[in-house]
């Protein structure tokens, strides 16, 4: 099945939002309101414990039809279907994208189904104390040793589930700033302490240096035929990962149809199910397959991901935003956001369409945010009276996980006052003081969910994938690879070489080069 190569700015949508946004940029939300009283009811989805509020848009019916219809003609449709059926849509890699197929348990792959049992089966030993390191005490800290999709995911999602975690304490090391790795290990006990090295290559210059560190550190205390207690890997490389030390019996398998940045729901995510327990990760893996299914299976006008995708193609094509803010109203999702950066920039920073031409036209939007209420105190400011047009995303929990109303009505409050008043500006004008004045009009999408459990986050961290995805449709590029990341590690292997007192030859630039002598 052939994906689909649709340039959106050729497409009959693409000139009626064009010949629209002229005519209704200028239009007052305010104003959409008071004339449709049921504007809120209208403009809002309801799925499963999921309530998405996007009334608060600069849209109209007409806006939505048009972009509905852009959604058809870049054939949208088609696309989620090649995406599911398992066809190799990732095309310059000459890959599947098959992230989706990791979570749904009906039409399971042999292989996968294989790996989640040895993940429970390992992660149950370990959590009982049947696992023991050398010396025989129970493993009491896991340090899970990666970086970008093999350390943003599981240390967002471990993080978030907090609430669920049992008593190992779990680590994440991923920058190769040796104070990183130094500052993790300094307090730990190598007797009780398990490695979990993440790398698809295992070639990957942080990881591995960070691996064999703590290979160093943890061969201070032992001989070299404890690593096997100790150490595991997730890889597809196993010739490397044997080189290393770790025993053939502690290698979890990865697979080229996954994607880094979407890899948690592999054995990429063993550090998750260490941390709260198998069962509660299948429950992860069980609600975002519930939100495949939204996706893949309900009409667009009713879709979460189209609709939060489409809007965004409405604002950074049309309005020229070039940045969206997500502010979720949860302390347990405070690395949400880095995690979503990786998704979004890293799929959809492309400059070349589907077709290999290169696009006139904006793309990937800048992604950034953080958790309210701090980020009121931070960056609202920029958002309510600043030049630049910022949509942002609330995703609030209708309940605690704690029970503390009062802290909880207090931070709901403040999540709700907020979308208000980017919506409704100053109540009240004041001519003799115009610092004080708030013009409103900006927009938002409020997320409201019933509680922060595994199975709902599931859903949340699914529901940001495909609404990358159906961006990534409508510029016409492929979401799936990466290459921009590539360039700047292959030079980083001729600038060590030049800081190492090695050949230099490569360093063209002399500013790179005076840069090179100011190191050494």
């Amino acid at each position: 099945m052939s994906f689909p190569k649709v340039n959106p700015t050729k497409t009959k949508a693409w000139e009626q939002l064009k010949a629209h946004f002229s005519e209704t940029q200028s239009g007052k939300m305010q104003e959409y309101f008071t004339q449709d009283p049921s504007r809120a009811t209208r403009f809002s989805i309801a799925w499963e414990d999921f309530y998405l509020d996007y009334s608060k848009n600069r849209i109209t019916d007409t806006t939505q039809k048009l972009l509905l219809q852009l959604a058809e003609e870049v054939q949208l449709k088609e696309a989620i279907t090649a995406q599911f059926s398992g066809a190799p849509i990732n095309e310059t890699e000459n890959r599947a994208v098959g992230h989706t197929a990791l979570r749904d348990f009906a039409k399971m792959r042999p292989e996968v189904k294989d790996t989640l049992q040895k993940v429970k089966a390992f992660s149950d030993s370990v959590i009982q104390g049947e696992w023991t390191g050398y010396s025989g005490k129970a493993i009491q800290t896991v340090v899970n040793i990666g970086i970008g999709g093999s350390d943003l995911g599981p240390t967002m999602v471990c993080e978030a589930l907090q609430y669920y975690k049992n008593h190992l304490q779990v680590r994440f090391v991923s920058n190769v700033d040796g104070d990183h790795i130094a500052e993790t290990l300094r307090d730990l006990d190598a007797e009780t302490t398990l490695f979990i090295v993440v790398s698809k290559t295992f070639t990957t210059q942080e990881t591995l240096t960070n691996a064999n560190s703590a290979k160093e550190w943890f061969l201070r205390e032992s001989s070299s035929h404890a690593i096997a207690k100790h150490f595991v890997a997730v890889s597809a490389n196993l010739e490397a990962v044997s080189h290393f030390g770790i025993s053939s019996n502690n290698i979890f398998p990865m697979w080229d149809w996954v994607g880094g940045r979407f890899s948690l729901w592999s054995a990429v995510g063993l550090s998750i199910a260490c941390a709260v327990g198998y069962d509660q990760y299948e429950n992860l893996l069980v609600g975002a397959h519930e939100m495949d299914l939204h996706f893949k299976n309900t009409e667009f006008g009713k879709n979460i991901p189209v609709t939060l995708g489409l809007l965004s193609v409405w604002y950074n094509n049309f309005y020229g935003a070039e940045s969206e803010c997500i502010v979720p109203y949860s302390q347990y999702l405070n690395k949400l956001v880095p995690y979503l950066q990786q998704g979004f920039m890293e799929s959809n920073g492309k400059s070349v369409d589907r077709n290999g031409e290169s696009i006139d036209y904006q793309t990937g939007t800048i992604v950034w945010g953080s958790v309210g209420t701090n980020a009121q105190h931070a960056f609202f400011q920029l958002i309510h009276q600043g030049t630049k047009l910022v949509p942002t995303d609330f995703i609030g929990f209708t309940k605690s996980l704690h029970g503390n109303k009062d802290h909880h009505n207090k931070l709901m409050a403040n999540m709700v006052a907020q979308t208000e008043a980017l919506l409704q500006g100053t109540y009240e004008t004041h001519p003799e003081n115009n610092f004080k004045a708030f013009v409103g009009n900006k927009p938002t999408n409020t997320l409201l969910i019933e509680s922060l459990t595994p199975k709902s986050l599931g859903s949340l961290i699914a529901m940001y994938e495909h609404k990358l995805f159906v961006q990534g449709v409508v510029w016409n590029i492929f979401s799936y690879d990466q290459w921009g990341v590539e360039l700047g590690k292959q030079l980083a292997k001729g600038t060590l070489a030049a800081l190492e007192g090695n050949n230099a030859s490569n360093l063209q630039n002399p500013s790179t080069q005076r840069l090179i002598d100011k190191l050494n």
